[in-house]
């Protein structure tokens, strides 16, 4: 049987983004849920947290620029876009992003989100993870604690109807986390991208047009 460093060569999508370019198989999750639920609709000032090692914002580059295209109306649009990227862990440069290498739990990055933007956002995504240590509960725990970390930013960063979505570990406080979700937007799913793997507990939520 193949072990775990070859293995992950035979697996779909990290073959398909090896051949797109992607920098990881993660970028297809977001794909996925763009599909679903048309997240980047007028979406031209983005922020990713947790963005290592850069997939992510591989394709919310390209969704950017189409929508520059896209939405040139008399409706909400911009004639630019800016997306800002944060890890802790340092990424390789994008062209026209802005990453940043810092803890988004701080209060020097709630200012360089101010100071970079200058206004409101369309959109914020969270596919930041804890490391794991292997013990189901405990992870769900730490993962809820980052994931209220990322509340705190989308209810001092992001529009009025903006979108957000945010990664989260299965477990007994899912629930209520979600149910805290509920109060900030008109609609809030639960779902799990096809190329998550199947032995994952993570799930994605997703709110659509903040209150």
């Amino acid at each position: 049987m193949p072990n775990n460093s070859e293995s992950h060569k035979h697996d779909f999508f990290y073959r398909q983004a090896k051949k797109e370019k992607y920098r990881a198989r993660s970028a297809y999750k977001l794909i996925d849920l763009q599909n679903k639920f048309n997240l980047f609709k007028r979406a031209f000032y983005i922020l990713d947290l947790g963005s290592a090692p850069g997939s992510w914002l591989q394709v919310s580059k390209n969704l950017a620029e189409e929508n520059l295209k896209k939405y040139s109306d008399q409706f909400y649009h911009r004639d630019q876009y800016k997306i800002m990227g944060v890890d802790i862990k340092k990424l390789a440069p994008i062209d026209n992003v802005i990453i940043v290498n810092n803890d988004f739990t701080t209060k020097l990055f709630q200012e360089q989100i101010e100071d970079y933007f200058q206004d409101k956002l369309d959109l914020i995504l969270s596919d930041a993870s804890i490391k794991k240590t292997g013990n189901k509960f405990s992870d769900h725990i730490k993962q809820l604690q980052l994931c209220n970390e990322v509340l705190l930013i989308i209810k001092a960063n992001l529009k009025h109807k903006g979108n957000a979505v945010i990664k989260v570990f299965q477990g007994s406080d899912f629930d209520r986390f979600a149910k805290e979700m509920k109060s900030l937007f008109r609609f809030v799913k639960s779902y799990k991208p096809k190329s998550s793997k199947k032995k994952s507990n993570e799930t994605f939520l997703v709110g659509l047009q903040k209150i």
